[in-house]
């Protein structure tokens, strides 16, 4: 794929006729008779090429005065893999978007994280998206309100606070302009209304392009687990999530052609947020036809892909802590890693209420654990000079490992530090960054598998090799790690 997809009118109309899921996302296909706008693989017989014409968001759409389908609700679509896969300015833009940016900070916000001015980012936002950030933010609301509207019974007023709007007549002109339904329209279709559900809490579903393989993805989130932070419990992965308004617990469960989402938030303002750093986690927007199809013309790897298509890259909700427990995983065991983070969230994480499971806490912010006495962690002295120099950093803001990064310059701080040697640095970039072209060379696990499979292991020969994957080398990654028996590789039973 590639970027501008929706300018190639005939690859787009072919994608339409077949109704291939595939392109859900990549483009919106809006019918100038209705003035419909629907994802690629809508059920409904598709229009005249003549009738169609195409965007590549929906706010664009929306901002041209088209409605959202009924039938496919093409606003429920998987996100455009584009915002994951680069890191150029208008990616780092919409990865803040879904963030909530915008709804907290405005656009002047945006732009003072990622270092433009604002006519800069919507000029660039226009160009590419049809659409500048207020109306892609607003189209994220419309999402939002839709969704709390079909599955919780909170009262409408509460709906449109949580979802962003600044007021009711804003929320209940936007629903009506996105849907063509009354938000009381909207409820009345859904026959599922969530009556006497837990407040605060919902029930959703997160689609994905298929296939996806949840055998490494989840079995790498389990098998690292932090007790308390985290827990498999009844065939689901479950953790506590620390927001900007609050916090959370989240419950994601596998299924065939879902995830399976329960979340618990203690302010529903939260919940775009929750959504998206869930999404990316699992990395649910990621592309893996097109994945699988680059790594297989390697004939080394065409064997491991074929066996199991669709690995995605396990990440992270919160990109600090990950980094934090990357240096407690330095040169320890998996088990010993989960021992040292766990001290951790006992002495210094928010205690959290969790009557279904067994989660405790959050885990410790930056500014919590800066003020630790190094003394008190178990681990080498020089590995403690590189714990609290990195804390440090994340805690005054001097290092900032937040989706609006730059992947390059991130890196290079992270190499800058006391301590930090390759393997550290391209972790962070491939699980916490996202970097979905990070590799690991000097991974033992890695060589190991390359070693089997008659590849080069020595890291600088292996790199070389490895050049035929770009720009997918984190996701060879997993295929390598899968020929292995660790428990990451498998899901619990």
């Amino acid at each position: 794929m590639q970027k501008g997809m929706h300018t190639d009118t005939e690859r787009c109309v072919r994608a339409v006729r077949s109704k291939d899921a595939r392109f859900d996302g990549w483009f919106f296909t809006a019918v100038l008779t209705t003035r419909i706008y629907c994802r690629p693989s809508c059920p409904v017989v598709p229009p005249k090429p003549e009738n169609m014409t195409f965007y590549p968001s929906a706010a664009a759409c929306q901002q041209a005065g088209f409605r959202a389908c009924k039938r496919c609700r093409p606003d429920t679509s998987p996100g455009s893999p584009e915002w994951n896969q680069r890191a150029d300015l208008v990616a780092r833009a919409m990865r803040l978007i879904a963030d909530g940016v915008v709804d907290r900070e405005g656009v002047p916000g945006l732009a003072a994280r990622l270092g433009y001015s604002t006519r800069q980012i919507e000029r660039q936002l226009l160009a590419e998206l049809g659409a500048g950030p207020l109306a892609l933010a607003r189209a994220q609301r419309a999402q939002t309100a839709r969704l709390l509207i079909e599955t919780t019974p909170l009262p409408m007023a509460e709906i449109a606070f949580a979802a962003g709007f600044s007021s009711i007549r804003t929320f209940n002109d936007t629903v009506r302009e996105v849907f063509a339904l009354s938000p009381s329209e909207l409820r009345a279709r859904n026959p599922r209304k969530a009556a006497g559900q837990t407040p605060g809490a919902l029930t959703l579903r997160l689609p994905f392009r298929a296939p996806l393989n949840p055998d490494n993805l989840f079995g790498h989130l389990a098998a690292t687990a932090v007790p308390g932070v985290e827990e498999w419990r009844g065939g689901a992965y479950r953790r506590t999530l620390r927001l900007p308004y609050g916090h959370g617990i989240v419950t994601l469960t596998p299924n065939p052609d879902h995830i399976g989402c329960r979340l618990t938030l203690s302010d529903l303002r939260d919940l775009t947020v929750a959504i998206s750093r869930c999404r990316r986690m699992l990395d649910l927007d990621a592309d893996p036809v097109a994945i699988d199809d680059q790594l297989r013309t390697d004939p080394v790897l065409a064997p491991l892909v074929d066996k199991a298509p669709g690995r995605r890259v396990p990440r992270t909700v919160d990109e600090a802590e990950f980094a934090v427990r990357a240096v407690l995983g330095q040169q320890v065991s998996t088990a010993a890693a989960r021992t040292h983070a766990a001290r951790l969230v006992t002495a210094h994480g928010d205690p959290v209420d969790d009557p279904d499971g067994g989660l405790t806490h959050l885990f410790p912010a930056p500014e919590a654990l800066a003020d630790l006495d190094p003394e008190s962690l178990a681990m080498p002295r020089t590995r403690r000079s590189t714990f609290t120099t990195l804390v440090a950093q994340l805690a005054d803001g001097s290092l900032n490992l937040g989706v609006e990064g730059d992947w390059a310059q991130t890196r290079a701080r992270l190499l800058a530090l006391p301590g930090f040697g390759p393997w550290t640095v391209d972790v962070i970039a491939m699980r916490a960054l996202g970097d979905p072209d990070a590799f690991l060379p000097t991974d033992l696990g890695i060589r190991k598998a390359a070693q089997e499979l008659g590849l080069p292991s020595t890291p600088a020969a292996l790199t070389a090799r490895a050049a035929v994957w770009r720009p997918w080398r984190a996701y060879a990654v997993q295929y390598l790690w899968a020929t292995d028996s660790h428990p990451i590789n498998f899901l619990p039973v």
